[in-house]
């Protein structure tokens, strides 16, 4: 029996992130710099800023899922690390492929704040449990999610399947 989730297709990834910086333009956010939470944000970081014709852009490496299902006891953030001076009173768009538990988000949220931005987030995806709430989000789903970067693994595990 296979479990039911949710693919995006590489189609549907850039539908969303059209659609997602044509919500942040009618809201009226205009974002000096895209911050892309490390890794499962990097593409749609780069997508959402080439849509919203940003072109200061920067990464936040965040790890917390380290297999399907399976985390750490709480999100670390990891080296190389984001020049946080550089955003103390700049307009931030953190961005993130989905917001499941909330958790990552919410750590991310909180360490821009600190450094002094004035932070939005936007995800793909939202589940109905996260504790962080994007403030822009594509869809809301309950079901693991095929990302068409992420959904076929490492290459390395291609021939250690004898694929």
């Amino acid at each position: 029996m296979t479990e039911e989730r949710e693919r995006l297709s590489w189609d549907g990834f850039g539908e969303a992130a059209r659609d997602l910086a044509r919500s942040i333009v009618a809201d009226g956010f205009e974002p000096e710099v895209v911050v892309a939470i490390a890794r499962g944000g990097l593409l749609p970081g780069g997508a959402i800023a080439y849509a919203l014709g940003a072109k200061n852009c920067g990464a936040l490496n965040v790890e917390f899922y380290t297999g399907i299902g399976e985390v750490l006891d709480a999100p670390e953030v990891l080296p190389p690390t984001l020049d946080l001076d550089y955003l103390d009173g700049r307009r931030v768009l953190l961005v993130d492929d989905v917001a499941d538990s909330g958790r990552t988000l919410a750590l991310a949220v909180q360490l821009l704040a600190d450094a002094g931005a004035d932070v939005r987030s936007v995800t793909i995806y939202t589940k109905p449990g996260t504790v962080a709430t994007p403030d822009y989000s594509w869809r809301e789903t309950t079901l693991w999610i095929d990302f068409p970067w992420s959904a076929r693994g490492p290459v390395q595990d291609e021939s250690a399947n004898g694929a």
